[in-house]
């Protein structure tokens, strides 16, 4: 990256920072302005930030954003009340997703992608995850009940960890079935990422909390180092396991889930520092997104890639929610309001850039591309949609008086700005 481009995306940065209390009134998100200006700083309109998609730049920021997502998702969200009083996204999340898995194997697979059969479950397995910043107005409008909300900020801050070893057992597969004379290789390589990834993210997590809980009980650490702690927890987390054979960002997850155990309720800094930080970094991710990695997938874009985006986004997330909400208890339009807003954003987009990367198939382009306009259609139609249906179905409810969806349950922060959403008082 050279000065011009630095300078370009740096004043993109600060832009949208002057005027972001004021689009907070519109149906404009922040994925959907900096993925539209990346498309158009990048070198297919004005050439502004022409970097290349092999440039080490994005990899390395791209690396980064999945760590600290990872991790800050997984710590955000209180097991403890998950298991009490969230049904809900308990069954978006062990019924839904991988119905929704095998839905979209099905779907791949009748549409001539060209992919096999592992790849076409690599796929679906790619795009299974959430991201419910694309659809902020949703999961933070006091309009919609509590329980609905945060049903989708629940299902977004776990699905994309619980999917992580999904998504590599199945393309370790898609390699096996390709490899001459390497499959058990391959399938060893696999077994290891899934099994020592995740020992080491309770290991460095569980450490890392209680040394940081007791410094901060005991005033030894400083306020303004407690953030830094906590990044370099998840950082040490990723490094350990790739270095013993592991996958690095399941270990990021696994120690996010058991930081935030146990610390909540003492170390509230780690939701301030790890979004102030992580915030710029996907609002980069995004921005890049659109100028580097869009653009790749135009060029390949068949009736068939965007019939399988659509119908992803549409009946595939629909069909399966429904199904996993059969006994819930709450009404069809709730049903319809929580199968639309799964949006696919930033952990699609970077499962389907380092797996590929890493583990090359026949149809990795295929998934690519296909990855790429789903997350590109999702960014903008969740996100001009999500304002305006949250109100609708905020009103709705209302009307509806004492129903299942307004029960109350325990409030959780969500990802972006990581603040507890406005109340009605």
């Amino acid at each position: 990256m050279d000065t011009t481009e630095f300078a370009v995306i740096a004043a993109g940065v600060i832009a949208f920072a002057l005027v972001s209390r004021r689009l907070e009134r519109t149906p404009l998100t922040a994925p959907m302005l900096f993925t539209a200006a990346g498309l158009l700083l990048g070198h297919t309109v004005f050439g502004l930030a022409d970097l290349d998609f092999g440039h080490g730049f994005i990899h390395g920021l791209a690396e980064l954003t999945l760590i600290l997502v990872l991790f800050s998702d997984a710590a955000r969200i209180d097991l403890k009340a998950l298991g009490k009083d969230h049904n809900l996204p308990q069954r978006m999340l062990l019924i839904g997703m991988p119905l929704c898995i095998v839905f979209g194997t099905v779907l791949a697979v009748a549409l001539p992608l060209g992919l096999s059969l592992w790849e076409a479950a690599l796929l679906a397995a790619i795009l299974a995850p959430t991201d419910a910043a694309l659809g902020l107005s949703v999961v933070s409008s006091p309009a919609v009940p509590a329980r609905i909300r945060q049903a989708l900020n629940v299902e977004s801050g776990l699905n994309d960890g619980i999917a992580l070893p999904v998504v590599v057992v199945l393309a370790t597969c898609a390699v096996a079935g390709h490899a001459t004379g390497e499959a058990t290789e391959w399938l060893l390589f696999g077994g290891l990422q899934v099994t020592l990834g995740p020992l080491t993210g309770v290991l460095i997590g569980w450490l890392g909390a209680v040394l940081i809980e007791r410094a901060v009980l005991r005033r030894w650490i400083s306020m303004a180092f407690q953030g830094p702690a906590i990044l370099a927890t998840a950082l040490l987390a990723f490094a350990v396991a790739e270095l013993i054979g592991g996958n690095g960002f399941i270990a990021a997850f696994v120690a996010g889930m058991v930081f935030g155990y146990q610390v909540r309720g003492h170390c509230k800094f780690i939701f301030e520092f790890a979004e102030a930080e992580g915030q710029l970094l996907v609002l980069l991710t995004f921005l890049i997104f659109g100028a580097v990695v869009v653009p790749v997938a135009i060029e390949h874009v068949d009736w068939a890639v965007v019939l399988y985006a659509v119908l992803s986004l549409t009946v595939v997330r629909m069909l399966t929610i429904a199904l996993s909400l059969v006994g819930s208890g709450v009404r069809p339009a709730t049903v319809l309001f929580l199968g639309w807003f799964g949006p696919r954003g930033l952990a699609s987009i970077l499962f389907a850039l380092f797996v590929l990367e890493e583990l090359e198939t026949p149809g990795a382009e295929t998934i690519l591309v296909i990855t790429i306009v789903t997350a590109t259609l999702s960014i903008f139609a969740h996100g001009l949609t999500a304002a305006p249906l949250a109100r609708r179905y905020g009103a709705l409810i209302a009307r509806a008086g004492t129903c299942a969806e307004v029960a109350p349950v325990p409030e959780m922060p969500t990802r972006a700005g990581m603040v507890e959403p406005a109340t009605t008082s």
